[in-house]
């Protein structure tokens, strides 16, 4: 007679328990209020990170400080944060309308507000998800500091090592440093860090500033410095939710405002009745695709539209852009900068203003004026923003005598970016169906995209089921093969695709806001994969890379609409 044996758990399970823990932490604190992120409250999410151990924060549970974690987590987080003890996430309550200066993070667009040399406001308008963001990063930020504080921290407390003292000296006198003195910091950063003197130097050079070339040492002094504080004389930092975010949060306050402002400019423009065909993507691809070819035809090579895409991706060629946005202002294009707090923009195509012929696709002739289709390119969502931006785009617009208008939405499509686990950076997936991570959630769809339409482009082209997950920021190996090995077949994960999903089989199979014929097209091209060392969202961005995949999977998405 066989006995059953209960097994250990694996390295997955373990995984997958402390995302939902961390899960569970963060709305827990959310709707407290208020936590100390290196007390009490904030152990949990502490340890459930620790454990994870995702791939972008490196070697987090290690005693060295992780610097490739560092970089995309500064990048991501208001320039200043490191000073400060005190940050605060709120709505938008009107911070932008005073003489607090915003403070926009590179890599994230999201408003923030040096309130004092000790507090930070940031304001959060896309939902759950940019929570989840903010507090992995600060958490991720904290435990590094203690490594700091820690390695600098000698004589029970009372006392700091000579090297630290030198930081100190520089940052706090506001040194201009020589290339050897600044030599001789890094040197003693490397030791404060448990790094090497390259590694260091790379970091130094990759946070240094054309106005402040020695960032890199006043975050790692502030970081300390604060931590130091927390240890020695237990100043604990504190993260605080405002009582207007916490009302607000999940009632698509910013979503209706900013929908409702694009079928405004429908109806101005008499769009309304029109085919709509609604593209997620960026803010370039679309509008390149349909008009650079009849502004600069000259910049083509060889035939290859896509030499003139990469011409026009690069950061010196702001005139050659400029050309293309001021033709697309009078042929059709209108672009409507974001004023709701989604921090989405749009552009609205009206493809009767433009003349298809000398573009390289083709509208059927016999398509009357008020037939050509309207392109609504919408910028890109953020994780559950995606659900509350588009189910509120496909509600019938209500105009002011209170009549329904049902927008005639032929088809969604939706391009983005993320993470492969087949292949590599710029390759393309697209998804039969959509999971989501933690759950047995599933959405499975008819893509009009197709694995063969994509092949004879030098790109690896991948189909199977997408995750989408709580946040990039908190995948590890483990979870990421079980996915890939598993029958659930995944391919890759993103942050957007189950949300969108959700929201057009609402709107097309329950509510009737929009036909049940609507068309669904999904594609992606691959920012990392993370599943291979060196190639993680931590490594840098695509460059280059990103411009074929972007612009084949727009033109496929663009032909299937023409």
């Amino acid at each position: 007679m066989s006995h059953s044996k209960i097994k250990g758990r694996t390295r997955a399970q373990e995984s997958s328990n402390a995302i939902e823990r961390l899960y569970i932490s963060m709305r827990h604190l959310f709707s407290r209020g208020f936590y100390k992120p290196m007390g009490i409250s904030g152990d949990a999410l502490r340890e459930s990170l620790l454990l994870l151990r995702p791939e972008i924060y490196g070697s987090i549970a290690e005693e060295k400080v992780e610097l490739s974690g560092l970089v995309y987590v500064i990048e991501r987080l208001p320039a200043g944060i490191e000073e400060c003890q005190f940050v605060n996430l709120t709505a938008d309550e009107g911070y932008s309308n005073s003489h607090f200066k915003s403070i926009v993070p590179p890599k994230r667009r999201r408003n923030c507000f040096r309130i004092d040399k000790d507090q930070m406001n940031i304001e959060v308008t896309r939902g759950r998800s940019e929570i989840y963001d903010i507090l992995t990063h600060l958490t991720f930020l904290f435990i590094e500091s203690h490594k700091i504080a820690y390695k600098v921290l000698i004589n029970e407390g009372n006392a700091t090592i000579r090297e630290w003292e030198k930081i100190e000296d520089v940052v706090l006198n506001n040194k201009k440093l020589s290339r050897d003195e600044r030599d001789v910091m890094l040197a003693h950063m490397a030791n404060v860090l448990g790094r090497t003197f390259e590694e260091v130097q790379r970091v130094h050079a990759e946070l240094s500033e054309k106005n402040n070339p020695d960032r890199f040492f006043q975050i790692i002094y502030w970081l300390g410095n604060l931590a130091i504080n927390e240890k020695v004389h237990n100043l604990k930092r504190a993260i605080t939710f405002s009582p207007v975010l916490r009302e607000g949060i999940g009632h698509h306050i910013y979503g209706e405002i900013w929908a409702n402002n694009i079928k405004d400019i429908l109806n101005q423009k008499n769009l309304l009745e029109r085919p709509i065909h609604i593209i997620s993507a960026n803010m370039h691809s679309v509008m390149n695709s349909i008009y650079a070819p009849i502004v600069l035809p000259k910049q083509i090579k060889d035939n290859n539209t896509i030499s003139l895409f990469e011409l026009l991706s690069n950061d010196d060629n702001e005139d050659l852009r400029k050309q293309v946005m001021e033709y697309a202002a009078k042929n059709g294009l209108t672009y409507v900068k974001d004023t709701s707090g989604t921090n989405i923009n749009v552009q609205i195509i009206d493809t009767e203003k433009i003349d298809i012929s000398k573009t390289q696709y083709v509208i059927n002739n016999s398509l009357e004026s008020k037939e050509k289709p309207v392109l609504i390119v919408m910028d890109y969502a953020f994780g559950e923003q995606a659900y509350e931006t588009m189910d509120e785009l496909l509600k019938p617009y209500l105009c002011n005598k209170n009549k329904k208008h049902h927008l005639n939405v032929e088809s969604v499509s939706i391009m983005g970016k993320a993470g492969i686990l087949d292949g590599e950076k710029g390759d393309i997936m697209i998804p039969s169906s959509h999971i989501f991570e933690g759950t047995a959630d599933n959405y499975p769809f008819k893509n009009q995209l197709k694995k063969q339409m994509f092949e004879g482009f030098g790109l690896g082209v991948y189909t199977g089921t997408m995750v989408t997950v709580l946040g990039t920021s908190l995948q590890n190996k483990d979870i990421l093969k079980f996915f890939h090995d598993s029958t659930w077949n995944v391919t890759g994960l993103e942050m957007e695709g189950a949300h969108y999903q959700k929201a057009i089989q609402a709107a097309s199979k329950i509510r009737g806001n929009i036909s049940k014929k609507v068309k669904v097209r999904y594609a992606y091209y691959a920012s990392d994969n993370p599943l291979k060392t060196g190639s993680t969202l931590a490594s840098g961005g695509l460059g280059t890379t990103g411009v074929l995949p972007t612009y084949v999977i727009t033109q496929k998405i663009l032909e299937q609409i023409f």
